[in-house]
């Protein structure tokens, strides 16, 4: 009949896409020094994603640069981090990160690694200021959908505590 995945040759893995206030570079450099604390051997990886750009009326397609990072060892074997930002507008950046998790990482120790990766970045990866939202175009869902994943992910979004305010 048909084939099954019971001998385990395909590993699964969730997606999680959420859009932030950080530059990828930024996102990239806090898993890199998480993966270096632990000692994970991992490799980078740079491709190409569809973005949609909207002109007047028009939306566009097109290509934006992603840089990322893989993990090929550990206990997150298999973890990846996606990042790239785009101008969805005639103004204004936003940027996009996208973790593939293994389905052996998920749960308590995917958990512990996102609020560790939230921390290290310089600002909160879920709030723009005021006149970041008005360039980007404050209508945007992206602004609500970000508060949302990083809260449906057991991430306490009312309270950031991150490398910025230790130096305060």
């Amino acid at each position: 009949m048909g084939e099954g995945l019971e001998d385990g040759s395909r590993t699964m893995e969730r997606t999680l896409e959420i859009p932030v206030s950080i530059v990828p570079t930024e996102a990239i450099r806090a898993m890199r020094m998480i993966g270096e604390k632990r000692s994970w051997k991992m490799r980078r990886i740079e491709e190409a994603t569809m973005v949609h750009r909207w002109a007047i009326i028009v939306p566009l397609a097109r290509r934006a640069r992603v840089l990322g990072l893989v993990v090929e060892d550990g206990i997150a074997d298999g973890l990846s981090l996606r990042s790239w930002s785009y101008v969805p507008g005639s103004a204004g950046r936003i940027s996009f990160v996208s973790f593939g998790i293994p389905e052996w990482f998920d749960g308590e120790d995917w958990r512990r690694f996102l609020v560790e990766w939230a921390e290290l970045l310089p600002r909160c990866p879920w709030k723009w200021s005021f006149m970041e939202r008005s360039i980007i175009g404050a209508l945007l869902p992206e602004f609500r959908r970000s508060r949302k994943a990083f809260s449906r992910e057991g991430i306490n979004i009312k309270s950031w505590k991150g490398v910025a305010d230790e130096s305060e």
